[in-house]
């Protein structure tokens, strides 16, 4: 299987929005039409595409294309996002918010599907400024690009992230020590 069929296999894509535009000629009306298509694979990638063509099948299969190709991938904490994001594009504005297990994905539209598609199960997002479901999803995808793994902070400042035996250890032999100190007095 090649690179390219390998990011194809195994998206889902969603069909957001479809505009027509039209455009008067001498002999009547050309319309053609653009698709704001979602692709994720529910594992933490996500990617958005804009297609055009003058057919709505045609645009929706570009759409589809252009979105598996720009896909990103998501760190995830259990079931949610490690931490808060916000992002702007043109005039929509995103804000996302980890929550607790169970609670679901609530959101409207455009960042609804984003999420969904990227396989995030637990999350709060609010949609502000426009409307305009193309910066919406823009705005969305900004965001969720943003995030970064608890890996990816600690190597940038420089630490290695403890594991949980290690930390009981370190305590283990802190209190170890205490107990020998009273034990000697």
């Amino acid at each position: 299987m090649s690179k390219a069929e390998d990011t194809f296999a195994g998206s889902d894509e969603r069909v957001i929005s479809v505009n027509r535009c039209s455009k008067v000629v001498k002999g009547g009306r050309n319309f053609s039409f653009g698709a704001l298509v979602v692709a994720g694979d529910r594992n933490g990638r996500v990617g958005m595409g804009l297609g055009k063509a003058n057919e709505v099948a045609d645009a929706i299969r570009k759409g589809g294309d252009i979105a598996r190709k720009n896909m990103v991938r998501i760190p995830m904490k259990n079931t949610t996002i490690p931490y808060p994001v916000e992002a702007k594009f043109g005039a929509g504005k995103v804000m996302i918010k980890p929550a607790a297990p169970g609670t679901g994905i609530i959101a409207g539209g455009g960042v609804r599907a984003v999420l969904e598609l990227a396989g995030i199960k637990d999350v709060l997002a609010k949609s502000m400024g426009s409307s305009n479901q193309i910066n919406v999803v823009k705005a969305a995808m900004l965001a969720v690009s943003k995030l970064e793994s608890e890996d990816d902070i600690l190597s940038k400042r420089g630490k290695v992230k403890k594991h949980r035996t290690e930390e009981n250890t370190d305590e283990t032999q802190q209190l170890e020590k205490n107990a020998g100190i009273e034990e000697k007095a």
